[in-house]
Parts: structure tokens; C-alpha cells; sequence
């Protein structure tokens, strides 16, 4: 019994330091408050909105009336997410439309984005927000390792086949959901794919530098288009995104008593991409990485130029869009 309270306390104990180390005390987020049609007739496109961030930002964008395209892999959930979004919204809410978007695959993503492309007169935003967290090794549908194609490259493509839309509809906007982790990453461009080794926080690092290297091109191909592109980095944030993250069972309290201190409610953490999809501040802002609502400042590696061009033409190539 000694021996396990030890083991418990050490474990718990290294928890607590890691998790203080990488996430620094959070100070509560202060809700934002908008008018009540700040966003009618607007229609927003939201990648994973069933769950976490996603599902708490559907939630405040219909609240400000706006139409809300859920883009997700579960049909069950997407519907059980707007029944509950429905029941809190109030009675002056906006409009929200279900659509299969799997971005594990590319041919879900084509899919979706012909769906959009025929049906929809204008997007006014999209909000790149799904994701996939230090999952086991495993490959998407055309064989990418699944963090890189499914927080990246499905992004990218979704992004690229949506943006005459974009364009048609500007001013517009294009939000992407990157993390704090990019710092503890690289990109591999000589083993993008993780094919010769496999560490799942790497990818998942690698990945979201990724989303700020893309955003950084993105911003400049979009110069004079009338479209804005900005990324942040929402904070640690209590979602089921840490699903395949395995938490030894004697650390488990502690864990969940840390959580407590440390971790956003998806509420709180869905206040940056709503600012980014709403706020007249960033009108015409475009480039940047924003955290808790303000303008942050990012790693050289986050900013490299080189980097970003050289990582668009190979997933240019990677999703099929050059030769």
C-alpha cells in the first residue's frame, strides 16, 4: 500500500510539474459580448464542431445569429451537438446545417468542398478547427500520417478548393486553429510523412507548425483579395481531444485536480476564434497568430518564409493539387 501511494505521488507529482512547465497558470478568460445579430446573415463554416472548441464556438456564433455550416466526421454526434447548442441558445438564434467532412481523407474533403461550392451562395468565414492529438501511429486514406493529414493537409485542401467562394464573398474570413505546442516541433521536410520513425507528440508539434507556416503563405497569396487569414494558439483546453493520451491510473486524481487549475473550458477556449470570425478589431489583419484575443508573438520558426513556401509546394503535391 506504501509502495503504490509512493508511486501514485511520484507520478502525480511529475504530471503536475510537466503540465506547469509547458502550460503556465491560466488566467480566466473574460467571455466576449457582442450584439445579438452581429452575425446574421453571415455563414461560417466550422471543421469539428461537434465537440470541444468547435462545438462552444457553434454555439456563440449562433447565438449572434449567424448560419453555421458543421463540417464533421460523425453525423450522431453532430446532431446530439445541435440539440444541445438549440436547447441554449435562446429564442433569436441562427441557423445550423449538418455536412459529412471526413479530413482523413482527401476524397471526403473534395466532396464536401463541390457540396459547398453548388449549394452555397458565400462563406462568409471558415474556421479550421479540427484536429487529432497524439493518436497512435495510423495513415489516412491516402496513406499521410494521420496528425499531419488530418490537422494539415485536409485543412489545406479545404482551404484551396473553397477560396474562389472566399473570394466572391469578401470580405471574408479564414480562422485556423493552431497550438502553443508548435514550439516543440520542426518540419521534417526530409521525412514529412513520418515513414522512417513515428513520435506522436513530434507529429502532433510538427503539425501545428504546420497550420502557422500555411497561414503565413496563405496570408500572402491572399494580399488584395479582400480575404484575411490569422491562426491562434487556443490554450490548453479540457476537450476529448487528448482521447489517445493514456494517463496511469495512480495519477489519474492528480491529473484531473491539475486540469482543474489549468485547463480553459471549451467556452473559454473558443473566445479567440470567435474574436477572429467577429471582431471589427481585426478587420483587414491578416498573418497573424493571435492568443486569449491579442496578437502574439511566434518563434522564428514560426515565421520563416523559406519554410512556409517550401512546405506549401510539397503539400501542393502531397493533395494532389500539382504534378
Amino acid at each position: 500500500m506504501a509502495t503504490a501511494v509512493l508511486v501514485a505521488a511520484v507520478v502525480g507529482g511529475g504530471v503536475y510539474f510537466l503540465m506547469r512547465r509547458l502550460f503556465p497558470a491560466q488566467k480566466t478568460m473574460q467571455l466576449l459580448q457582442y450584439a445579438s445579430d452581429t452575425m446574421r446573415g453571415k455563414t461560417i463554416i466550422v471543421t469539428g464542431a461537434n465537440s470541444g472548441i468547435g462545438k462552444a464556438l457553434t454555439g456563440e456564433l449562433v447565438k449572434l445569429q449567424a448560419r453555421v455550416i458543421m463540417a464533421c466526421r460523425d453525423q450522431k454526434s453532430a446532431e446530439e451537438a445541435v440539440k444541445e447548442i438549440q436547447g441554449l441558445a435562446g429564442p433569436e438564434q441562427g441557423e445550423m446545417v449538418i455536412k459529412h467532412l471526413d479530413l482523413a481523407s482527401l476524397t471526403s474533403v473534395r466532396r464536401f468542398c463541390d457540396e459547398i461550392n453548388k449549394e452555397e451562395a458565400k462563406i462568409d468565414v471558415l474556421v479550421n478547427n479540427a484536429g487529432i492529438y497524439q493518436c497512435p501511429y495510423m495513415k489516412t486514406e491516402e496513406g499521410f500520417e494521420m496528425q499531419l493529414g488530418v490537422n494539415h493537409l485536409g485543412h489545406f485542401l479545404l482551404t484551396h478548393l473553397l477560396l474562389d467562394l472566399l473570394k466572391s464573398s469578401a470580405p471574408s474570413r479564414i480562422v485556423v486553429v493552431s497550438s502553443k505546442l508548435y514550439k516543440y516541433g520542426h518540419i521534417n521536410f526530409d521525412d514529412l510523412n513520418s515513414e522512417n520513425n513515428y513520435d506522436k507528440a513530434f507529429c502532433y508539434s510538427q503539425s501545428k507548425l504546420a497550420n502557422l507556416l500555411f497561414t503565413l503563405e496563405l496570408s500572402h497569396r491572399l494580399e488584395g483579395t479582400g480575404v484575411t487569414v490569422n491562426a491562434l494558439t487556443p490554450g490548453i483546453v479540457k476537450t476529448k481531444l487528448g482521447r489517445h493520451v493514456q494517463i496511469p491510473f495512480l495519477a489519474k486524481p492528480l491529473f484531473n485536480l491539475a486540469s482543474m487549475v489549468f485547463f480553459k473550458s471549451p467556452l473559454e477556449g473558443a473566445q479567440t476564434p470567435l474574436y477572429l470570425a467577429c471582431s471589427p478589431e481585426v478587420e483587414g489583419v491578416s498573418g497573424k497568430c493571435f492568443a486569449n484575443c491579442k496578437e502574439e508573438e511566434l518563434m522564428a520558426k514560426a515565421t520563416d518564409e523559406q519554410a512556409a513556401k517550401k512546405l506549401w509546394d510539397m503539400s501542393s503535391r502531397m493533395v494532389g493539387l500539382t504534378d
